[in-house]
């Protein structure tokens, strides 16, 4: 069964660090890439980040341009988001999801995503 679990969320004051995970069961996350989404209360939601699979190619978002870092362990079956500087307007639950086609590079439509985890909570407030 396909999932994707996200973990590593909390409360962290501006400025702060936290490195979310997103753990993949059921396939092989080098086959495919994976895209960062958050959704700040009464907002839609966004995408943040993409790694492709084999290619290790990646893109950011404006707004975490610099701040943010995506990276994959693949003998984990993981994908993390190293979150640096953090800002009040980063607060928000992030989801990982899977891109539906194999093998492509980033950046990709963000429609393109599917497959999402339950998202982990995180919150950056003094």
């Amino acid at each position: 069964q396909l999932q994707l679990v996200e973990s590593g969320g909390g409360l962290v004051q501006p400025g702060g660090s936290l490195r979310l995970s997103c753990a993949a069961s059921g396939f092989t996350l080098d086959l495919t890439a994976i895209g960062w989404f958050r959704q700040a209360p009464g907002k839609e939601r966004e995408g943040v980040s993409c790694i492709s699979g084999n290619d290790i190619s990646t893109y950011y978002a404006d707004s975490v341009k610099g701040r943010f870092t995506v990276s994959r362990d693949n003998t984990k079956n993981t994908v993390y988001l190293q979150m640096n500087s953090l800002k009040p307007e980063d607060t928000g639950v992030y989801y990982c999801a899977r891109d539906r086609l194999l093998f492509r590079r980033c950046p990709l439509p963000w429609a393109s995503f599917d497959s999402w985890g339950q998202g982990t909570q995180v919150t950056v407030s003094s």
